[in-house]
């Protein structure tokens, strides 16, 4: 027993495993089990057995490798032998003298087949034969083949050239060679095989066999008999224990030591300490590396130490280690034969100083349920609550508290434990505790504490978790750990207010050695319920805003639009309190270009929000149209003053107070960006030397106001620069102004070969507050260019005859585009465009073809009568041509522009 227990303490502390029965009863059953029936031989049932058919079968099977490794070597040599072989006697025979003399006689098989059988028979081959070029027999062992088709390649030979294979010719398989004869002027006048039928090549092989059967019959006897003897030690050694068995009764044992309440101390007969179970080490203090050190080296008091190296024998001595009495049992182990040594029994009896201290525990519980009154609840936020729960339970009611809430607690909707919870708050003693970490999922089995809470709503004691196997189904390798680290006592309180059952909080208890009682049963459950009240207020709260959060979140843009002129990074942070209306969106414009919004309906909650979605989806409307930029926000005026009236006309309903905007428009062909803004904070420019400039845009009225104009401002962007557009509450809120905001972000935006990204991140490092009262939109745009050579421009004079030459510069340009596949599309496209600004509007006349994401085609002249597309009937000479471009195009439409209109079509890059 103790040669069993002293593998490692490392190995027995953190497994829960089972005992060796004791030696005079079940060990004296396993020796006569090992020498009775089956186990008498090697049974595969027991470890020896199994050894022994494992290294037979390997053993096995490395003989069968080599053999066939063997008979492979060889074969391989005989066909390479008779390779060789019939090479060289077909080449001996062609050069033979007066072979080629016979080939030139009148009869040559009567010259040459006397001479080839003879050369045949003492060369050692199957075959000579003697052919002309066309590959017919002079000569064969076989007469009735002479004067047929040789079988076997000869084009080589005729060639001039050796050739050696393996056919299956007309005497079987076989290997031949195949050499020309040459006449003195080098001309193959006729043709020489040599060759060996493979059974004569397989020869050597096959009387080599035997022998190395016979080696490795030899070799596996010797190697079975080795086996049979190591194995049959290992079966003495085991006493034909199976490795279940084996396993099972050394798992019995480790599990009965160290589940037992009390301490076991073994020592070795030179006073070294072999094995202390976690009662012990706990009982005792030991250090980590206590086992194999001398009792008298592990820092305990004088007596008990002496004690324990004596291995006298003692009933229940009583020593006061540290703040302990330890009741001390101590026995030899040799009594019986066993080795040398003793083991000892610790019994920790320091509950009966419990007694005295009833009317503190009474005290400190009145303190904890005042603390919890006060520290529970002090925010909206359901997690929190939860957490604060814990942090007033821990270290003084429990080791550890975990709270357990549902799904739908957590996002403010109604409860449904039944389909689990999920471990919201986690506090202790100690934060390696193998509980279930915060944020995993559990659905609890029927068995468990915790579903028995929250199926009948009362709480639940476990005073012994290792003897509970209802919570030890839970999941039984982690119970098994808990245990093992010393978690013992349980307590499950169900959360819940009325009949609402939100989920269940979780007291456990390790440090403390006896169990939770019926005290503190009731103690939990007045925690717990004063917990509910303020976690279930945190949850409709959290409802509420959700829903809110839900709504202003659903009418801002997902994902922004694939596009080329800017490379565009933001940032959307709502407030801490309510419900905003800031909002941003980016638009591809025809022509390549992109528009940028950004705007701020003035106010919190649902009308804010509701205003905010109103205004995006006018700017998507009006952003169609192609407007300039004041043009769109005096109809967004008009839009929010019409809004007013609706609303004021509502008994009880408030007008919007306010909106600002920001509408920007960016052409990367001009790296011109034209802005206009109602009330909106200006813009940023990051130039790409990582200047900031704060361009002189005109403010214009506040949107709603009505009657004033808005006006625009031209900005000239190199490429790489950085257009930041941001909402108020980046740069003002209740600690500072915006002038002092606006210094602080000029200074965030400062530096140069930034990426947007890391321009949003540096912005809110230094001016985000640490509880934003106000919405916070932020959006950084690096501008590029559209390259000269992607844009082609021509002027074409108001002339029919002018649209060939267009076609033509079109093609030449698409081909160096690498588009010939479009020619044909952009030709028919670009023909009706010009025609129709040629028949029906005025010079000048321009054509431009972008190369982006699409390539883009637009014909601008001096009118502003727009074409329309209609359907013209069967007989109509005229009228499809437009209808053909929007068939041809992806996209098409007008833009009107100061001196006139631009008609553009897009096609997508095929």
């Amino acid at each position: 027993m103790v040669g069993l227990l002293g593998r490692t303490r490392a190995q027995s502390t953190r497994r829960t495993t089972t005992p060796l029965p004791q030696r005079g009863s079940n060990e004296g059953k396993h020796r006569r089990g090992a020498s009775a029936g089956p186990r008498s031989a090697l049974s595969v049932r027991s470890v020896a057995g199994q050894v022994f058919v494992l290294q037979v079968v390997i053993v096995l099977l490395l003989v069968v490798s080599a053999v066939v490794a063997l008979v492979l070597q060889v074969r391989h040599d005989s066909t390479q032998e008779a390779r060789n072989r019939s090479l060289a006697v077909a080449e001996t025979f062609a050069n033979a003298p007066g072979t080629r003399a016979a080939l030139s006689s009148p009869d040559p098989t009567a010259v040459l087949q006397p001479s080839a059988e003879a050369a045949r028979k003492a060369s050692n081959v199957d075959f000579i034969v003697v052919m002309s070029t066309d590959g017919i027999r002079y000569t064969h062992p076989k007469p009735d083949r002479i004067g047929k088709k040789f079988v076997g390649t000869i084009a080589p030979a005729v060639a001039g050239k050796s050739v050696v294979e393996e056919v299956n010719g007309t005497i079987g398989p076989l290997v031949q060679a195949t050499v020309p004869v040459e006449d003195p002027g080098g001309k193959v006048v006729g043709l020489v095989s040599a060759g060996i039928t493979t059974a004569n090549v397989g020869g050597v092989a096959d009387r080599q066999l035997p022998i190395v059967l016979t080696s490795a019959g030899v070799a596996l006897a010797l190697a079975t008999a080795g086996t049979a003897l190591v194995s049959r030690r290992l079966l003495r050694q085991t006493r034909g224990l199976g490795p279940y068995e084996m396993t099972r009764m050394y798992e019995h044992h480790d599990a009965v030591l160290h589940a037992v309440r009390e301490g076991v101390i073994i020592v070795s007969g030179e006073g070294r300490l072999v094995l202390a179970n976690d009662e012990a080490n706990r009982l005792l203090d030991l250090p980590e590396d206590a086992e194999g050190r001398h009792v008298l080296d592990l820092g305990l008091d004088a007596d008990t130490a002496d004690l324990l190296a004596s291995g006298q024998i003692v009933t229940d001595e009583v020593h006061l280690v540290g703040d302990r009495l330890l009741a001390v049992n101590q026995r030899p182990t040799d009594l019986q034969g066993g080795p040398p040594g003793s083991v000892a029994t610790l019994r920790d009896s320091t509950e009966l100083r419990a007694l005295s201290g009833r009317a503190e525990v009474a005290r400190e519980r009145l303190k904890l349920l005042y603390d919890a009154g006060v520290g529970i609840g002090t925010s909206l936020d359901v997690r929190r609550t939860a957490e604060e729960l814990a942090e007033v339970a821990v270290p003084r009611f429990a080791d550890f508290v975990t709270v357990d809430l549902a799904d739908a607690v957590l996002n403010g909707q109604e409860p449904d434990p039944v389909n689990g919870l999920r471990r919201t708050a986690s506090g202790g003693i100690r934060g390696d505790a193998p509980l279930y970490p915060v944020g995993h999922h559990i659905g609890f089995v029927a068995t468990s504490p915790q579903a028995h809470s929250l199926r009948t709503g009362q709480a639940v004691i476990e005073p012994a978790l290792g003897d509970a196997p209802g919570w030890l189904a839970q999941d039984l390798q982690r119970t098994a750990r808990v245990v093992d680290y010393g978690i013992h006592s349980l307590i499950a309180v169900p959360l819940r207010v009325g009949p609402l059952m939100m989920g269940v909080v979780n007291f456990w208890r390790s440090e403390k050695p006896e169990p939770f009682d019926s005290e503190d049963l009731a103690l939990a459950e007045e925690l717990v319920a004063r917990a509910a009240v303020s976690i279930d207020n945190a949850r409709r709260y959290t409802r509420e805003h959700t829903m809110a959060v839900t709504l202003q979140r659903s009418l801002l843009p997902r994902n922004l639009p694939e596009q080329n002129a800017l490379d565009i990074a933001y940032r959307y942070l709502p407030a801490q309190a309510g419900v905003g209306g800031d909002w941003f969106d980016v638009l591809p414009l025809p022509g390549a270009r992109v528009a940028v919004v950004v705007g701020d309906v003035v106010g919190h909650g649902l009308l804010a929000a509701a205003t905010m979605g109103r205004l995006r989806t006018a700017v998507h409307n009006f952003s169609a149209l192609d407007l300039p930029p004041d043009e769109l926000l005096g109809l967004l005026d008009e839009l929010v003053g019409r809004i007013d009236q609706d609303e004021l006309s509502e008994e009880g309903r408030s007008a919007v107070t306010g909106a600002t905007c920001l509408y920007a428009i960016y052409d990367p062909t001009s790296r011109r960006c034209t802005v206009a803004r109602a009330g909106h904070p200006p813009p940023a420019v990051v130039r790409p030397d990582g200047s900031v400039e704060f361009p002189d845009v005109p403010a214009g009225p506040p949107l709603g106001l009505g009657g004033l104009p808005f006006e625009t401002a031209e900005l000239d962007l190199e490429e790489g620069s950085r257009l930041v557009l941001y909402t108020d509450g980046l740069v003002e809120d209740r600690e500072r102004d915006i002038d002092e905001g606006l210094g602080l972000l000029r200074t965030a935006l400062a530096g140069a070969d930034r990426s947007p990204e890391e321009t949003c991140r540096a912005v809110l490092h230094a001016l985000l507050p640490a509880r934003p009262s106000d919405d916070i939109a932020l959006i950084v745009a690096r501008t590029h260019a559209l390259g000269e050579d992607r844009i082609a421009d021509w002027q074409v004079p108001s002339d029919p005859a002018a649209v060939g030459e267009v076609r033509a510069s079109v093609t030449r340009r698409l081909a160096e585009w690498g588009l010939e596949e479009m020619v044909f599309t952009t030709e028919l496209v670009l023909s009706e465009l010009v025609t129709n600004a040629i028949r029906y509007g005025n010079g000048p006349i321009r054509v431009r073809v972008l190369l982006d994401r699409t390539l883009i085609c637009e014909v601008s002249d001096g009118s502003s009568t727009s074409p329309h597309l209609r359907y013209a009937a069967s007989m109509d000479e005229g009228g499809r041509g437009l209808f053909l471009v929007a068939q041809l195009a992806e996209r098409w439409g007008t833009r009107y522009t100061p001196g006139g209109k631009v008609i553009w079509a897009e096609q997508p890059l095929q």
